[in-house]
């Protein structure tokens, strides 16, 4: 049986790695103006049950198309919610009630969506007001084996200088008051039991990407 979500910042769970989405990790926020799904977790029925005890989805949010599972369709079905992935990828979903979006859009006044493309044409982060700023960042921002928070280039990586142009785009948008954590969507393994990166703004700015 896999590993239930685990709560790592208050209010946010992350969920196993999911073989699916070649090891990503997805993350669920709970919120009292609709409960925010950031990508694909492992579709079993130990994650219907966990969804359904915290009162459903409201929003669930794609940040980029490698983090489409398999059991996407079945999950919309049983989810029932607004699905929001960023316009240059959500034509990869069809059969599916898709709400895009360009530059940016507010979820709520305390959360929103920024395109950060590079890692893949629709990369995009989540920003959550929260605990001093938390940013789920999907693979556009991942640790390296030594914990470091970067852009990692692979061979899938779309556009490495506009990946480079996204990561100042973060550093114009936030500053060390409202960028505190990151919760990176793939090797969190590096992060030895964490889930997060904290001093997240300082991390980057060390990058210099200018």
């Amino acid at each position: 049986m896999s590993k239930a979500p685990q709560q790592i910042l208050d209010p946010v769970y992350a969920f196993a790695p999911n073989r699916d989405t070649l090891g990503g990790t997805a993350y669920f926020i709970l919120k009292n103006q609709g409960n925010i799904l950031v990508d694909c977790p492992g579709w079993n029925e130990q994650t219907q049950t966990f969804l359904a005890a915290q009162g459903g989805v409201r929003w669930w949010v794609l940040t980029h198309r490698q983090g489409i599972g398999k059991s996407i369709k079945a999950m919309q079905a049983y989810l029932n919610c607004e699905m929001v992935m960023q316009e240059q990828e959500a034509y990869l979903l069809p059969e599916l009630p898709v709400t895009s979006f360009g530059h940016t859009l507010a979820l709520t006044p305390e959360c929103r969506l920024l395109w950060t493309p590079g890692h893949s044409p629709g990369s995009a982060c989540l920003h959550l007001a929260d605990q001093g700023g938390i940013l789920f960042s999907g693979r556009h921002l991942l640790p390296d084996p030594q914990g470091q928070l970067m852009p990692l280039r692979s061979a899938k990586t779309f556009h490495w200088g506009r990946q480079l142009q996204s990561l100042q785009r973060l550093l114009d948008e936030f500053t060390p008051d409202t960028l505190h954590y990151v919760c990176p969507g793939a090797n969190i393994g590096f992060l030895r039991g964490q889930s997060w990166v904290s001093h997240a703004y300082a991390q980057l700015q060390s990058l210099n990407p200018g």
